[in-house]
């Protein structure tokens, strides 16, 4: 049986305050020698056009079709790159607790990333919630599927599906990653 996520770099992004040595995201960039986190210059202190830059320097860096690995914050700086419309090396996207920035407790430090862009991503899309992220109502996390053409899929009790939910490795992750990886056409 052959390994799909071989054939793709994986672009990790993480969200606000980075992904620490115990999130998914961290696991994966271990276990995967294709996937390469996307560093920030500051991670408390957001600023869109810094994070699209960064994310703009990976995508350049490389010649392999990409595939995004999106959590929280990420997913609305991914849903600002699909705003270009020019997919480029990208193949999919995968969309994991996107955080409503537009809820009256959003961390102030993500204001710079407003308004959350509504267009359809370029690239098969899957959004990813769980049933208590504190950070979005599974409402929402469909509405943001739905604009951005992506498929959806809610996991019970996951909280914001991070570091807290000691998730490890990741398994049910990683066959998501490979149901979206099914949609990616030749």
């Amino acid at each position: 049986m052959r390994d799909a996520t071989n054939e793709y770099d994986l672009l990790v992004l993480p969200g606000l305050a980075n992904s620490g040595i115990e999130h998914w995201q961290s696991y994966w960039c271990l276990a995967f020698r294709n996937a390469t986190r996307v560093l920030q210059d500051d991670w408390d202190n957001p600023k869109l056009a810094s994070w699209l830059a960064r994310l703009d320097v990976a995508l350049a860096s490389g010649t392999r079709p990409v595939i995004l690995i999106c959590h929280s914050l990420s997913c609305t700086l991914a849903a600002h790159w699909a705003l270009r419309g020019n997919p480029g090396r990208v193949k999919a996207a995968l969309l994991v607790a996107p955080s409503d920035l537009e809820r009256s407790d959003a961390p102030a430090a993500t204001r710079d990333f407003l308004p959350t862009p509504r267009q359809r991503f370029p690239v098969p899309a899957l959004v990813v919630a769980s049933t208590d992220d504190t950070f979005v109502r599974p409402t929402r996390a469909r509405e943001f599927a739905e604009a951005w053409g992506a498929d959806y899929c809610e996991l019970a009790e996951l909280g914001h599906i991070n570091t807290a939910s000691r998730l490890g490795f990741w398994p049910q992750g990683l066959l998501l990653l490979g149901r979206l990886i099914e949609r990616i056409e030749p």
